[in-house]
């Protein structure tokens, strides 16, 4: 059998234009994503979902790969895993966000870590949340469902130079409201618990002015904030499939499904 060089290169293509947006998924998605897994796990996951998803991907158009219109294809591609990714990581970004609040109101936002994941200073509070999330998106299910989305997407938006459109674009952008939606009402039980605690501190300072209330305060509003902490954590579980679920339909949405 003799294979010219266009049919070499157009069996070629078939697995370079999938993997150009699972890798970019892989590369801006949480977990996968983070600075803590090595770059050849990341090429390896990528190459393994694209062999998987690449025979189900409908025929691509005939487009050169080394051609100006393959450059605009590949850009379109790396544009919607980065998309798609992105959208996944608001999702985890609310935790954060929320974890931030929780650590100041009880007195830990000096206690900050740098985030090896993202490479950002976030509070010890936040930390937790984001592990605690990472194993609850396992154990959900959530990866292979982000696998089975981007298996979709190359059935309802195939790969083309048209990608997404202005309307997509801002549609991910609107989400990202509930990155502060969603936080307020992960950090509401701290908040209010806590505020109640700092007006009965107020009362006895103004009762007993010589009562030391920094040095008793600060130990009693930091083991009121653990405890409510603990009392609240199964109520992230529903506010994070709610807004999980909210990402996966958004995905769809932007790829036209």
């Amino acid at each position: 059998m003799i294979f010219s060089s266009a049919e070499l290169l157009s069996q070629i293509a078939t697995l370079i234009w999938p993997l150009f947006r699972i890798s970019a998924m892989v590369a801006a998605m949480p977990v996968f994503g983070s600075r803590l897994l090595p770059a050849r796990i990341k090429v390896v996951l990528a190459l393994a979902l694209t062999l998987a998803i690449a025979p189900h991907v409908p025929p691509v158009e005939n487009v050169e790969l080394f051609s100006i219109n393959g450059g605009i294809v590949a850009m379109q591609q790396v544009l919607i895993g980065l998309a798609m990714g992105f959208t996944l990581q608001l999702v985890f970004s609310v935790f954060v966000l929320g974890g931030q609040v929780i650590a100041l109101t009880m007195g830990l936002g000096f206690a900050s870590l740098n985030d090896p994941s993202t490479g950002v200073v976030v509070p010890t509070v936040s930390q937790f949340y984001t592990i605690f999330i990472s194993l609850l998106f396992f154990a959900m299910n959530g990866h292979l469902v982000m696998i089975e989305v981007v298996a979709n997407s190359f059935i309802d938006m195939p790969v083309a130079q048209i990608g997404l459109n202005s309307d997509a674009i801002w549609a991910m952008l609107s989400w990202s409201k509930y990155i502060f939606s969603g936080a307020v009402l992960m950090a509401l039980p701290a908040l209010a618990s806590l505020l109640v605690v700092n007006i009965g501190f107020g009362v006895m300072t103004r009762a007993a002015p010589q009562l030391n209330i920094f040095a008793i305060g600060f130990p009693v509003i930091m083991t009121i904030g653990f405890a409510i902490m603990l009392l609240a954590t199964p109520s992230i579980i529903p506010l994070f499939e709610n807004l999980l679920d909210s990402a996966y339909q958004l995905m769809r949405t932007m790829t036209g499904g």
